[in-house]
């Protein structure tokens, strides 16, 4: 079942994502050479918690951390570990907060000290299919204008578009219908209506979309060992356009 919030309950969730947007401005500055996945992990739990929010992904399906951090080849759902992030690391940060009962989603890529031509053009492309898809995601328009807008842009570029892990809507729990694939056909698909919330997360490859899984069963990279990235925003959908509830300063 789709929901459709009221005004009031999307400016709860907005107050939300407005937490996780500053966690995420926050970020800029702690990610960089030495610091490790754990380090972050334990960063974005304390700002989570020490602002009256839950970190809502600990506990989800048996997943014990408040973020998942994936680097380089590893495409979503990477644990935080002990290992170093060194000059050049693409960093994918994706964590979901319930405050007051409303949840907000949201992934950003970081690099970590200077970025090489390749890894920059990728994060410059992901960043732009995010907001061709948000702004697709237009009252009266379908599902499959969002992964069309994505996916059209993409492509061209040489660059290709994950399928096994898509966007979905969001509250009241923080997985919720509809499926937001970030590629597909424009004009069919479930039609979008004002009320609902949704994210829309594209990952991007710079070589096959196909993707493996690790032994933990959680982390999924790339077959190919290529770079993936990933940005995401929590929207609703209004009758005055796509409304990001997870937007940072100065993006």
């Amino acid at each position: 079942m789709i929901t459709r919030k009221s005004r009031r309950e999307i400016d709860e969730m907005k107050k939300s994502g407005k937490l996780l947007a500053s966690i995420h401005e926050q970020l800029r500055d702690f990610i960089k050479p030495g610091v490790t996945g754990h380090d972050i992990d334990q960063f974005v739990e304390k700002k989570i918690v020490e602002n009256g929010g839950i970190p809502a992904q600990i506990g989800y399906e048996g997943y014990e951390y408040a973020t998942c951090i994936s680097v380089n080849d590893e495409i979503c759902h990477g644990f935080p570990t002990d290992t170093p992030l060194k000059e050049n690391d693409l960093v994918k940060v994706d964590t979901v907060i319930e405050l007051d009962g409303a949840f907000s989603d949201s992934a950003w890529a970081y690099v970590v000290g200077e970025a090489t031509k390749e890894v920059r053009d990728l994060m410059e492309v992901t960043r732009e299919a995010l907001y061709k898809g948000i702004e697709a995601a237009q009252v009266g328009n379908r599902i499959g204008d969002i992964g069309a807008a994505i996916q059209n842009y993409v492509e061209p570029k040489g660059y290709s578009v994950v399928r096994e892990f898509i966007g979905h809507g969001i509250g009241p729990t923080m997985h919720e219908e509809p499926s937001v694939p970030h590629y597909g056909e424009a004009g069919k698909g479930k039609r979008l209506k004002e009320g609902m919330t949704i994210t829309i997360e594209p990952m991007i490859n710079t070589g096959v979309w196909k993707s493996k899984m690790d032994d933990n069963g959680w982390t999924a990279r790339t077959q190919d060992g290529g770079l993936s990235c990933q940005y995401e925003h929590t929207i609703a959908i209004t009758k005055e356009g796509p409304e990001i509830l997870t937007q940072q300063k100065g993006e």
